[in-house]
């Protein structure tokens, strides 16, 4: 057991090159390469808490590996299971527990693995600790506890979030699958832990049966829990447009520019991201809340997406669509008012600033309802009436001077007229 754990971790054990290609497809835990963390290394790097081995060890992390242990014995205490017996559960899957991670140190597969295994059990435990504490509040931790009090745990828990999404610092979810069907002698499923993710990541979202089934890691739950269309109402584009709308040339215009063509914004009816339509000059859009977490969270989701072949694009298509129409403050507050951006870091100036940021050297993808979506757009605004409209707009009603001006000129006209049929009627 110990020789297959080894060489299941370690890829330059392997001596057959189909054994080194079925390695490469089971990764889901990412180191992220240099030339990404290059231009924000502080969106990956936690600042509270490591989960898993990646930033094990980290002097500035120590003081919370501390408490960790504790932790431990209280989740024991509390299930009544011995420890012997969760380890147990978990070296039945300690293979597909190691193939996880991208890259995995030779040390934690010394003493045949068993230090990897207590790391998964300890981190595992201490993960559902903080979940439960802040949801279900049945802990049973003293009322001063340094983390698990109402008041310090209240504090901690926006740094905890944060740190749970980053990729670098994942923990298979298999781990806490198992944990709580040992605990639970196999009563509670795995979307009994899908739910618990998507309650302390997503504290705003309406959790549903969403029937995720198994899911890699947390950031792969939260992805998808942003991409579930939880009122279950669906958008299907007019055939007839998108037909019409497919030898259009796409123009990126920002939201400004569009609603200077008559196109009017409002909120989608869910808040799934994959949610936004166009119809009848009306673009619908998901709500966004950007906060200080905005940034870290959306870029470790599209570097997901970017390392992990089988995730999808999604995530990186909404944001890129989004950078689009956003260019300034005015694009922002014009969203704002539609109660669509719900601005949680300062001025629209610094929203605008944040969104635009995360494209930076991204690559441009491609996402076949976006580009419908984009196509309908610039059909609806290479039409005659649309385009002098918005010209008309942008000339004579880009601030109050040039309208009041445009009014002084139809009011002299008006003067001007009446002159002039009152000169002609008087000479008759």
């Amino acid at each position: 057991m110990t020789s297959q754990i080894r060489n299941s971790a370690c890829p330059k054990h392997r001596s057959v090159p189909a054994d080194r290609q079925q390695y490469w497809k089971n990764p889901s835990i990412y180191r992220v390469p240099a030339f990404i963390t290059n231009l924000n290394w502080k969106a990956y790097q936690p600042q509270v808490v490591s989960f898993g081995p990646y930033h094990y060890g980290e002097v500035h992390l120590g003081q919370m590996q501390e408490h960790k242990h504790r932790v431990l014995l209280h989740f024991l205490e509390r299930s009544g299971k011995t420890l012997k017996r969760f380890l147990s559960s978990l070296r039945k899957v300690a293979r597909d527990l190691e193939e996880m991670y991208d890259t995995l140190d030779p040390k934690w597969m010394e003493g045949g693995g068993g230090r990897f295994l207590e790391l998964m059990m300890m981190d595992g435990c201490f993960m559902l600790e903080i979940m439960r504490t802040t949801i279900e509040e049945k802990h049973g931790y003293s009322p001063n506890d340094p983390i698990f009090s109402t008041s310090r745990l209240a504090y901690l828990k926006p740094y905890i979030r944060r740190d749970m999404l980053m990729l670098e610092n994942q923990l298979p979810m298999l781990v806490l699958y198992e944990l709580v069907a040992i605990e639970s002698d196999y009563t509670m499923d795995d979307e009994y832990v899908n739910k618990l993710v998507l309650k302390f990541c997503s504290p705003s979202m309406r959790i549903t049966r969403m029937g995720m089934g198994k899911c890699l890691h947390v950031v792969d739950v939260f992805r998808k829990g942003q991409l579930t269309d939880t009122a279950k109402v669906r958008y299907e584009p007019e055939h007839v447009e998108l037909e019409a709308a497919a030898e259009t040339e796409q123009i990126v215009r920002s939201a400004t520019e569009l609603n200077e063509t008559g196109i009017q914004f409002k909120k989608s009816r869910t808040n799934s991201l994959k949610d936004i339509s166009f119809a009848r000059g009306v673009l619908s859009l998901p709500v966004i809340k950007v906060t200080d977490t905005t940034e870290s969270v959306f870029l470790n989701l599209m570097t997901f997406e970017r390392l992990h072949i089988e995730a999808g694009n999604e995530i990186t298509a909404y944001i890129t669509f989004m950078d689009n129409i956003i260019n300034s403050e005015q694009d922002v507050a014009l969203l704002h008012a539609q109660g669509i951006i719900q601005n949680g870091v300062g001025s629209d100036k610094a929203v605008a600033k944040l969104i635009n940021s995360l494209c930076k050297e991204v690559p441009l993808t491609s996402n076949k309802s976006l580009d419908v979506v984009q196509k309908n757009i610039s059909k609806y605004c290479a039409k005659r009436w649309h385009k002098w409209r918005a010209n008309l707009n942008h000339t004579y009603f880009k601030s109050p001077w040039t309208i009041l001006s445009l009014i002084a000129a139809f009011f002299l006209f008006a003067l001007t007229a009446v002159q002039t049929v009152y000169s002609v009627l008087s000479y008759n």
